[in-house]
């Protein structure tokens, strides 16, 4: 069973990553995401997850140069926005992440959006794994990319990717994309675990809350882990942020788990990677 918050699952590449982490999604840059992220460290979580569109990697840097975590055991994401998609971009665009996030590496890049009308995720792709080659990141890999989307890079690149985060809560579990990553040793991540709070609510995880004495997302935070899938779960709340991270001295049983995944009904609530093109 995993045993805590510092808990690492084993990417492909022999990275370790923890299987839960803090996701600061709108949350604002200045002294709220900087208050959320010293927050989070201070119990115990070493994940944090950010992006260029967020427009709060500084934040998180500040958070991070101030907390007296070393800097290796830290694991820090951040994304390339649609908008620079194409090799030379990538490449300047990574180097204004890591300039306002203030670090000499980063633990994982991904790409944010495929952004199929565009065409360019390969050779985006192809200067994720400069940046990989070169020592810049320690790992690599996409977010809402679909099936036939991993396909192209499998067979057009060198480096598989390591992780592909995407939408996945109870009611859209995404199986087959699941297998698929499974299958190919790419590790699937969860942003939206709680459904951004539609799920706190549902009977069926509310009868399994309480049966556990836990909180309804306490009980999704575990579904996902023992589903395999990493979890970053997202709040500005300290009581809830600790809540989160106390997801790891129980397991659910399978007749749980079962009760949980039938609540799937392969419906997303955001945007479909097909036709999303935003830049």
């Amino acid at each position: 069973m995993v045993q805590g918050i510092q808990s690492t699952t084993v990417l492909h590449n022999g990275v370790k990553m923890p299987w839960v982490g803090l996701g600061v999604f709108k949350v604002q840059d200045g002294e709220e995401v900087v208050s959320s992220v010293k927050d989070a460290l201070e119990v115990g979580y070493r994940s944090i997850d950010t992006a260029a569109i967020y427009g709060n990697e500084e934040g998180v840097g500040k958070a991070i140069a101030e907390s007296n975590v070393p800097r290796e055991e830290l694991f820090i994401t951040t994304k390339l926005w649609n908008a620079d998609h194409g090799y030379e971009t990538t490449l300047v665009a990574f180097d204004e992440s890591m300039r306002k996030l203030g670090l000499d590496y980063l633990d994982l890049y991904l790409i944010h959006w495929p952004c199929p009308s565009q065409g360019k995720y390969i050779e985006t792709w192809k200067a994720l794994e400069k940046l990989y080659k070169d020592g810049r990141v320690r790992a690599i890999g996409v977010s809402n990319f679909k099936i036939h989307h991993l396909e192209n890079i499998i067979a057009n690149c060198e480096i598989k990717p390591m992780v592909n985060q995407v939408e996945y809560h109870p009611r859209f579990n995404q199986r087959e994309l699941h297998v698929f990553c499974k299958k190919h040793g790419i590790q699937l991540e969860a942003w939206s675990p709680l459904m951004q709070g539609g799920l706190l609510e549902e009977p069926v995880i509310m009868e399994i809350a309480n049966k556990y004495n836990k909180s309804t997302a306490q009980i999704i935070i575990r579904w996902d882990i023992q589903t395999g899938v990493v979890t970053i779960p997202k709040s500005v709340k300290p009581h809830r942020i600790a809540e989160n991270a106390d997801s790891f001295d129980f397991e659910l049983t399978q007749e749980d788990m079962d009760k949980i995944n039938a609540l799937n009904t392969d419906q997303r609530m955001f945007a479909d990677p097909d036709d999303f093109n935003k830049v």
